[in-house]
């Protein structure tokens, strides 16, 4: 299960960096809590709003390193990223944390919670 997580998160990272609707909506579950480098919490709405209308914008996605967890059917990752794009007009970039949970439906594996922090350098 491992493999198949590993590569949901490659889609994930994929569809991040395109703004891939259709494909972000089949990796999130419905029900999403995500909390954000600010704390601010978002929803799978939110999350694809913001890709939809532009407020988000990826120019570069890396995944540094991705250490998962599997237990039945749920599984977590700890996803180290260089990230760099735009948020509400405002550029950024840097090493990223996300923490992602997964959960196993009858529709396959989807991203059911998370949160991403900013790493400081050094």
């Amino acid at each position: 299960m491992e493999t198949e997580i590993r590569q949901h998160e490659e889609a994930l990272r994929l569809a991040m960096l395109t703004s891939d609707l259709e494909a972000l909506d089949s990796l999130i579950a419905d029900d999403l809590i995500f909390v954000g480098p600010s704390g601010e919490v978002f929803h799978k709405q939110d999350d694809l709003a913001l890709h939809r209308s532009g407020r988000q914008r990826l120019t570069l996605a890396e995944w540094e390193s991705v250490k998962i967890t599997v237990q039945g059917h749920s599984a977590v990752t700890a996803v180290a990223a260089q990230l760099s794009g735009t948020f509400d007009g405002a550029a950024f970039s840097g090493r990223f944390r996300y923490c992602r949970f997964w959960t196993k439906t009858d529709a396959g594996w989807r991203v059911l919670g998370g949160s991403v922090v900013a790493v400081p350098s050094g």
